[in-house]
Formats: C-alpha cells, sequence, structure tokens
C-alpha cells in the first residue's frame, strides 16, 4: 500500500477579513483569492517528486511548480555561477553530498531555514545528515535531506551465468567481502569473454567507494586536503587502476549517453548500487526486468550520494518554498519516493518499518531492496567534507580517466593529480 503524502499545518491560504461596520450587524466579506506563486525547483535528474506536487497542490491549489532539470556536473556548476552572479538560482536548488560543502561555506547566499520554523525537523534524522546541511557556523539550517547512499553492488544475473559464476545474491556477495577479490573475480570474468560486456563500468565510482568506506577521505576534520598523505586514497586509487590495468572497465563515464545505453545493452555486469542506482538502472534498463540483482558490496557498507533541499537567497518566495520542502522531505514522503524511485530514506526511524524491511522489487528478482539498504543506512560512518570536497574529486577523476584512456601511467597520472589538487584553495 502507498503512503498518502500529509497536509502541511501552514497554509499558504490568506483569508481577508473586513471590518465590522456600526450597529450590531457587523459583516464579513469574501475571502480574497490567494496570490499565485510559481516555485521552480533546480534538480539533476529525476527526484521522484511529481507525483508529491500533484498531492501538494490539492491543499495549495495557488502554488504552481515548475523543475529545472539538468546533468549533475552543469546543475552544481551552474549552481556556482548564479550565486557568485546573484541571478538566476532557482527558488530551491537541489544539493548533492559531494557539493554540500561547496554550499554550506555560503552561508550568505541562502536562506536560514530556521526562520521558517525548520529547526523543528532535526529530531527526524541521522545526526551526520543533519549536520551535513549546516552553514560553516555550526548553526544555520541551510538545507534539508532528501536521501542517503548507502552502498550496494547491482550486477547482471544472466552476463554472471554466461561467465560460468554464481549468481545468487549472497553466493555472489561472497565472491567479494574485499576490494581485492572483487578485482580477482573481475579477472575471472574477464578471462570468459562474454562478448560484448566488461566487468564494470568505469573505476571513478569504485575508487569513490573505496575512499568513502574508510575512516577519512579527501580532507582532515581541520578542512585540509589530505589526498598525498592519508593512505586509505592512495590504497583506493592503486587498485581502481587496477580495473583499467586488468582490462576490467567498460570505460563509460558515469552520467553519459554511453553510459546511459550500456545498462539496457548489457556492456558492464556489475555496478556500485547506492539506492537511488535502482531506480535510474529501472528507467535505462526498461526491457531487463529480472536481469539485475543486488549484493553487497565489497567492504561490507559506505555511502555514495544522497542530496538536500536549500533556499537560495534570490528566490521571491522563500516561506512558500520552504513549506515545500519541508513536504517533501517527509518521513512519508521519503519513504513514498523510496518505493517509487530508490532514493533511501535519511530519516532512521524508517529503517525498521515493516513496510520499508519488507520492500522489494520484481525488476531486481524480487530483491529484498528494503532490507538490503536499511543496514547498509545503519552502518554507514559518516566522514568529513571539505569546502572544495567536489573540486578535489573531480581532479582525481580527470587523473583516473587519463589513465583509462591510455594518456599516462598510474604513476603519471598520481603525480598530475597532487599538483593540480595542489591549486585548490
Amino acid at each position: 500500500m502507498r503512503l498518502m503524502a500529509p497536509v502541511l499545518t501552514a497554509s499558504l491560504l490568506v483569508l481577508g477579513v473586513a471590518a465590522c461596520g456600526s450597529g450590531s450587524t457587523g459583516t464579513t466579506a469574501a475571502p480574497k483569492p490567494a496570490e499565485k506563486v510559481t516555485l521552480t525547483i533546480g534538480l539533476f535528474g529525476d527526484f521522484g517528486f511529481k507525483p508529491l506536487y500533484d498531492e501538494y497542490k490539492k491543499t495549495h491549489p495557488n502554488v504552481e511548480i515548475v523543475e529545472r532539470v539538468t546533468q549533475f556536473n552543469d546543475h552544481h556548476n551552474n549552481l556556482i555561477k548564479r550565486l557568485a552572479t546573484n541571478a538566476g538560482a532557482a527558488d530551491i536548488e537541489a544539493v548533492e553530498v559531494g557539493y554540500i560543502s561547496t554550499f554550506t561555506a555560503q552561508p550568505q547566499k541562502f536562506h536560514n531555514l530556521k526562520d521558517y520554523g525548520l529547526d523543528k525537523r532535526q529530531g527526524d534524522y541521522l545526526d551526520w545528515k543533519w549536520q551535513q546541511g549546516l552553514g560553516k557556523d555550526g548553526q544555520s539550517v541551510l538545507g534539508l535531506g532528501t536521501d542517503v547512499g548507502g552502498l550496494a553492488m547491482c550486477y547482471r544475473k544472466d552476463i554472471f551465468k554466461k561467465a560460468g559464476l554464481p549468481d545468487d545474491r549472497a553466493a555472489v556477495g561472497a565472491l567479494w567481502p574485499t576490494w581485492e577479490q572483487y578485482i580477482e573475480t573481475g579477472k575471472k570474468f574477464a578471462a570468459a569473454n562474454v562478448a560484448g560486456s566488461k566487468f564494470v563500468d568505469s573505476p571513478g565510482e569504485i575508487f569513490r567507494a573505496m575512499v568513502n568506506q574508510a575512516p577519512t577521505g579527501l580532507y582532515d576534520a581541520q578542512d585540509q586536503i589530505i589526498v598525498g598523505t592519508n593512505p586509505d586514497v592512495k590504497k583506493a586509487w592503486d587498485l581502481s587502476n587496477q580495473i583499467t590495468q586488468n582490462g576490467l572497465s567498460a570505460k563509460l563515464a558515469a552520467f553519459s549517453p554511453p553510459w546511459n545505453t550500456g545498462f539496457a545493452k548489457g556492456s558492464f555486469a556489475t555496478i556500485i548500487c547506492p539506492a537511488w542506482m535502482t531506480g535510474f538502472i529501472q528507467e535505462q534498463a526498461k526491457d531487463a526486468t529480472g536481469k539485475w540483482d543486488i549484493a553487497t558490496v565489497p567492504g561490507g557498507s559506505g555511502n555514495s550520494g544522497g542530496s538536500h533541499l536549500m533556499l537560495p537567497q534570490q528566490g521571491k518566495h522563500p516561506k512558500e518554498a520552504a513549506e515545500l520542502i519541508d513536504f517533501l522531505t517527509s518521513k512519508e514522503n521519503q519513504a513514498k519516493v523510496f518505493k517509487e524511485e530508490g532514493t533511501f530514506p535519511s530519516i532512521p526511524a524508517l529503517y525498521d518499518d515493516p513496510s520499508i524491511q519488507s520492500f522489494t522489487k520484481p525488476f531486481f528478482g524480487d530483491a529484498p531492496i528494503g532490507k538490503i539498504y536499511s543496514e547498509a543506512a545503519k552502518a554507514l560512518k559518516p566522514q568529513h567534507l571539505g569546502p572544495k570536497e567536489a573540486d578535489v574529486r573531480v581532479a582525481i577523476g580527470n587523473g583516473l580517466g587519463r589513465v583509462e584512456q591510455g594518456k599516462q601511467t598510474p604513476d603519471e597520472a598520481w603525480t598530475q593529480v597532487l599538483a593540480d589538487v595542489a591549486k585548490i584553495k
């Protein structure tokens, strides 16, 4: 059964009441029609919000909601520019965790959601998820979380069979308790020479997953970049490049058009699979029902992705926009979006909810998606994110790409990565 979206207690309707005339028979004028309000919401990809808009408008008929959807990198880079020029931002902007610290370092550019009473939501959230949405002063509330990206590994059962590998999800997970064993499994897959398929899409998201599993990532707690001194980052770099060197990569950059079509074509047999990826796979590979399944990720847990909704100061209707954010991120609606789109809630009270625990999807062979991602979310250990996190990740991703394209050796690319990262201030 679908959960119904809640009705906000704060109404956008403003009733006009006429003053009483002289005498004892005062009259009340008819309510004035509510002002028409159009709210724009900037997103990267489909957040599964459209059915929620329809529900919201039943109680807020004066509100029109317009989505502006662009590609991931374009969305965030455009927002950076729009904040710098003080023009062009949407009323509500979605920000992915890799960029969140870039924007929370600019609290003057956003409305403080405390001013609209949304600090009341703190008790709903995972503590670390709430902290990610705070301004650099640790006090202002700049964003409410939509989801978290607890990790699993999605794989093609039919392609695993062709390669002579087990296809049962428990047996598959047992192949790779560590990343080293994941690569060894990839070598066995490669030896089978399955036509048209490589073991993994590309090493970029593998690198990100490995780093996200470490106690400390690209920054230390004092906001110093530690790429060159953190052994976990170098280990992730070396293992990611082993994927390329052993011919395991399909060389498909994430979110590129060839990567999108690769899901349906079976161009790769495994992919790092945070909860939100399940909805993306189902959208891109509509005719592959039952061919995909979900196993545990090497290392057992981790986080990749997850977003917040924020209010740029440029918005013309911050009160109404804040009320919409409250609605879209409510407990009931996070559960609903998970069941429809796969984005996993950032509200821990849902993790033991029977309707989440028992949730499965026929597309993934009735894999216990709710249980898998609940356990992954419970095991998450948050990592400090620095103010230029996204820029550092881009520099490293570019380095992995140069190795994949044969332009540099891993050592040459690492030297350039360190030089590029040193320029990030």
